[in-house]
């Protein structure tokens, strides 16, 4: 007993391990994280046997899959809010009705006649191929720079074919099944459609039930994760009690019907979910790669990598060109999305619960299911991870190409700053709720953007993605404090600053450091402290680090009193100078400081 308690503590750890690992080296590199926890997976699992999942965790395997599989689509699903589907044109729509149905009947055919299999089983195979999933596609856009129309298709297109496949699956199987027994295509057709409206019914209800509850006060602040979380579990459950395979679709519908209530707790909780998603992902991914038996592997043929060419070049492109036709999407959007259809857990999951069932009903093909599942998804993760910056590059559907400082506060001093860095090519918006602050700006060409920084309009008309650094320069410290609060989960809490005194955290009239964002400047300097030097002069001044001018001599030139604000990498990156970070300059690199306007200029600076 205490060692096979030993052997399941060991391989979760190594299944986290792994999994986080290969998300951190996919942060440090920018190769796409699926294909490197698939990777951490194949080493641990058959090339090391360090994770053994079937050994270790026995008949719970499938059910802990499900539910993390179950969770991850919730938490998708609370990502898609009805104002972003109205960007795509109606392309979501078109993808769910009339992409489904083409890409089921063309996949049937590659199955048949490329792979070989019987027909009851190619159209059963084709209807699992239907889904993209969000356990594959939200990393892959996570790491790329995707421009937001075709972001959103994709993301949309993956979380609802989601289900969609898999009730597809359902219908072929249950056909099968009933056949023998006198049943029929529209009798099992009927008596599904029907489960999934019962099953979508009790995702809503039991969204409705949490948007009832939380705002009024029925359930605690600490319990209302936890509740979420249970209740996303227990919808799935009792969809899957009353139809296998609905329980997908329930907690996708819960999830959008919370995500367009508008409910403030959800916000709150927001960090929690995100977190527990990619945990899930992490350790799903290593878990499904992990289990992969070389033995079926051998069963590979070459007429397999025939249907897999079919598959991407043929199938995914016929399928998404024919169902955006005549539609505002531009060509080189269609030929993107087009291209990008990584499967993942669901196809493999799914694949091998109806492989069983299929042995079971006498189609011996039913086997070649979980070779060709994992064919499928090593495949399309490998291609479509690998290429999707380069295709997006060469497609010209890329966000910014450089991505720069987001200002928020329409100042003299940050209107300064501003036009500094646009001279040295650096992206910059300026952010204000006023129109006339915003005036100097405008006049000056520098982009802006007009309205409450906070508002959650900001999320649809702003794209956030474009900016790597945020720097809150209002009058307010404490409006400063709350803009770096909001953004820090999303641009990363390293990656916010204001201005505003650095005090320590034991002065009881300070901000905590944790309620604020990185101070501007490493003196800290407050929002009285830039008013009153920008009232006797002070101005920027740029500096190029060079071999003979090196970071010694530009903190030696440096005027009595001035301050280093930032540095700029070759590379384009920023880096503050603030009471806890202080950034080493390589030959190369500009240095931008805040000095009095007696400052002498030394040899090797720019104006």
């Amino acid at each position: 007993m205490l060692g096979a308690m030993h052997d399941q503590a060991l391989s979760i750890a190594l299944i986290g391990i792994f999994g986080i690992g290969a998300q951190w080296i996919a942060w440090r590199t920018g190769w796409p994280a699926i294909a490197l926890m698939l990777a951490a997976g194949v080493i641990s699992g058959p090339v090391l046997h360090l994770i053994n999942p079937e050994h270790v965790f026995g008949d719970l395997l499938e059910p802990m899959v499900s539910v993390a599989v179950a969770l991850i689509l919730f938490e998708g699903g609370l990502s898609l809010n009805f104002r972003e589907l109205r960007k795509t044109d109606g392309a979501v729509a078109r993808l769910v009705l009339l992409g489904a149905p083409i890409g089921w009947v063309l996949g049937a055919l590659a199955c048949f006649y490329v792979a070989g299999l019987v027909w009851p089983v190619a159209i059963l195979f084709a209807g699992i191929l239907v889904v993209t999933g969000p356990t594959v596609v939200l990393p892959l856009l996570r790491q790329s720079n995707v421009a937001a129309r075709p972001r959103a298709i994709l993301k949309w297109e993956a979380i609802v074919n989601d289900p969609v496949g898999a009730l597809l699956g359902v219908v072929t199987y249950e056909y099968l099944r009933r056949a023998g027994e006198g049943g029929t295509l529209a009798s099992v057709i009927f008596a599904l459609v029907a489960a999934a409206v019962v099953a979508g019914l009790i995702g809503w209800l039991a969204a409705r039930a949490l948007g009832w509850a939380f705002p009024r006060g029925h359930v605690p602040e600490f319990l209302k994760a936890p509740v979420l979380l249970v209740a996303v579990i227990g919808v799935f459950v009792l969809s899957n009690a009353i139809q296998q395979e609905t329980g997908l679709l329930a907690v996708t519908v819960m999830g959008v019907a919370l995500a367009n209530m508008r409910l403030d707790s959800l916000r709150d909780i927001q960090p929690f979910k995100e977190n527990v998603t990619v945990l899930l992902i992490s350790g799903v991914f290593v878990i499904l790669s992990a289990s992969l038996d070389f033995d079926v592997l051998r069963q590979f043929e070459w007429r397999f990598l025939a249907f897999l060419l079919v598959l991407l070049f043929l199938v995914r492109p016929a399928t998404v060109l024919l169902s955006l036709a005549f539609t505002p999407v531009p060509w080189n959007e269609r030929l993107l999305v087009a291209w990008i259809a990584p499967r993942g857990i669901v196809a493999v999951a799914i694949s091998g619960l109806f492989a069983l069932r299929l042995d079971r009903l006498g189609y011996s093909d039913g086997s070649i299911l979980v070779t060709l599942s994992f064919a499928v998804v090593v495949a399309t993760i490998l291609f479509h991870g690998f290429s999707i910056r380069p295709v997006a590059r060469l497609l010209k559907v890329t966000g910014a190409s450089e991505r720069g400082l987001l200002v928020v506060g329409a100042t003299p001093f940050s209107l300064e700053l501003a036009t500094q860095l646009r001279q040295l090519e650096v992206p910059v918006t300026i952010a204000d709720n006023s129109w006339q602050r915003l005036s100097p700006a405008r006049h000056a060409g520098i982009p802006t953007y007009h309205g409450e920084i906070l508002s959650e309009a900001t999320d649809e008309r702003l794209d956030l993605t474009q900016f790597q650094v945020l720097a809150a320069t209002t009058d307010n410290e404490a409006y400063n404090a709350l803009v770096c609060t909001e953004f820090a989960p999303e641009i990363g809490r390293d990656n916010v600053y204001q201005l505003g005194d650095a005090s320590n955290d034991e002065d009881p009239r300070a901000l905590p450091e944790s309620l604020r964002g990185r101070a501007l400047f490493s003196a800290g300097h407050g929002v009285e402290d830039i008013i009153q030097r920008e009232e006797q002069g002070w101005t920027f001044r740029k500096t190029r680090i060079s071999e003979q001018f090196d970071f010694e001599a530009a903190k030696a030139s440096l005027a009595e009193g001035g301050d280093m604000l930032l540095l700029l990498r070759k590379n384009g990156a920023l880096r503050f100078f603030t009471h806890a970070s202080r950034p080493t300059p390589q030959p190369g690199d500009t240095i931008l400081s805040y000095v009095p306007p007696t400052k002498p200029r030394p040899k090797g600076e720019e104006e």
